[in-house]
């Protein structure tokens, strides 16, 4: 045993090491077969419609409350109405309860939507398996759930994080690796159907497939969305000029549980993990709602309840690929020295086509007139992380800037999706997976020592006890 322990706290030190810099940065040489960027067919059974008139299709869930007790259903039915009620219970075979959901539509240019229902499904018990039934008569649908453990700071959870998916055979694959992976819970980083690369009415249509396409995931467990670029689809030439249209009538998030004012914006706590989302597409200078509502919501956070503390954007602040380069530098300039001062544990962002993980670093002594340019070690700041290479139709961002910048630890370009497993309040373990040739393989992965309990003088006392339950991870 004491062997294992060594192992253990052996491994832990060079891995975190990696996380607080000191060594020099991996640019991946490794070149993948791919597949064409371009999105699959309409008629192919990835986007297959569920047999049966006006049967529910794209149905995905979210998180609908603060805590985890509750979800937001939705789905589409395309010919009617139908009823919005959703019936669930604890058993396969029997509903025992009701809800009572909204139904709406909207018009996009000349498409016009199908009905889509959306269910507050509130009043769950922790750590639970529900079932769930949609639809009517012989076109009803049926899928199941797992509510997250209670708020607690030991809670393990295991999240999937995903950006930039789109709908191509590259897609295809992260999707289908993701579900392999045991993740409970997506966070996504935006960019979802790429239907903006569209004109007119396919516009409606490939959002209509994408749903489908993500059913056979988001369906039985939450997505955690936040937004990106291509949901804007400001159009002026097809008179479309109302930003975020489609995804705002489609996906909706908890944003009133966290008292946000805007969808694109919100917290939720789920397991040992505040998560925050925010929208680098919406004000967020000084004195905005957006910056309003983050100030309030970082004082908020209980790291005795919910050590892990996790931003989601899509821009994200450190880049060093040409593509995009720069683009988060205003964000930065607003929220960087909150994630400081909050101790923030990882940024994950997407939007740059590639990968790419940062140290602890910050650049906090930066502005237009010091000169004090270069980003430094900074053990108070989070990681950044890139996941922005799901597999969209736009290819690719294979192009980063040399020499490396110090403050890089790993970047490749290549699809995958990363995972991060919460093992207790003081470790989680992340791994970056590439879709390579078809298969998912463990690229870059190390252990993420948590920034509160780090620092924290109880930390000390519970060592010993936190250091058996990692390496029993380790090991098992």
């Amino acid at each position: 045993m004491r062997l294992l322990l060594h192992l253990a706290l052996t491994t832990a030190i060079v891995l975190l090491s990696d996380v607080n810099g000191g060594s020099a940065g991996i640019t991946s040489k490794f070149i993948r077969t791919e597949w064409p960027s371009i999105d699959i067919p309409l008629d192919n059974e990835a986007f297959a419609v569920p047999k049966g008139h006006n049967s529910p299709q794209q149905v995905h869930i979210t998180q609908g409350d603060y805590d985890g007790k509750a979800v937001i259903i939705s789905w589409v039915t395309p010919h009617e109405p139908g009823p919005s009620t959703v019936s669930y219970g604890t058993s396969a075979d029997k509903f025992d309860f009701t809800a009572e959901g909204t139904v709406n539509n909207y018009t996009f240019y000349k498409y016009k939507s199908g009905y889509i229902h959306q269910c507050l499904v509130d009043g769950l018990e922790y750590d639970t398996k529900y079932y769930y039934k949609i639809g009517s008569g012989d076109s009803s649908r049926e899928f199941w759930f797992q509510t997250p453990p209670k708020i607690d700071p030991d809670a393990s959870y295991k999240f999937g994080i995903i950006g930039d998916l789109g709908q191509t055979y590259n897609s295809l694959s992260t999707l289908e690796h993701y579900m392999e992976s045991g993740a409970q819970t997506v966070l996504f980083l935006g960019d979802l159907s790429y239907a903006d690369r569209y004109q007119f009415i396919d516009v409606g249509v490939r959002w209509d497939s994408w749903g489908r396409f993500v059913e056979r995931s988001a369906a039985y467990q939450p997505w955690i969305w936040s937004a990106g670029n291509h949901e804007i689809e400001y159009m002026t030439y097809m008179g479309e000029v109302v930003p975020f249209k489609s995804y705002l009538h489609r996906y909706p998030t908890p944003h009133l549980a966290s008292k946000s004012s805007s969808p694109l914006w919100y917290a939720i706590r789920r397991a040992s993990a505040h998560i925050i989302v925010l929208s680098s597409y919406s004000p967020f200078v000084k004195y905005t709602p957006q910056w309003e509502w983050l100030r309030e919501e970082l004082k908020k956070v209980d790291r005795e309840k919910t050590p892990w503390l996790i931003v989601l954007m899509h821009v994200p602040i450190y880049n060093s690929n040409e593509a995009h380069f720069m683009e988060g530098e205003s964000m930065r300039a607003a929220f960087e020295s909150w994630f400081v001062r909050y101790k923030v544990d990882v940024v994950f962002a997407g939007h740059v086509h590639a990968y790419e993980r940062s140290y602890r670093i910050s650049n906090l002594h930066y502005n237009i007139s010091s000169g004090d340019c270069f980003p430094v070690p900074d053990k108070s700041a989070p990681v950044y992380i890139t996941v922005g290479d799901g597999g969209n139709q736009e290819g690719l961002a294979g192009k980063f800037r040399y020499p490396q910048p110090d403050y890089s630890a790993f970047r490749e370009a290549s699809y995958g999706h990363s995972t991060l497993e919460i093992k207790n309040r003081t470790h989680a373990f992340y791994h970056w997976n590439r879709n390579d040739d078809g298969k998912k393989v463990a690229t870059d992965s190390f252990i993420l020592h948590n920034q509160y309990w780090a620092s924290n003088r109880r930390r000390r006392k519970l060592n010993k006890h936190y250091l058996r339950s990692v390496v029993g991870g380790l090991f098992a």
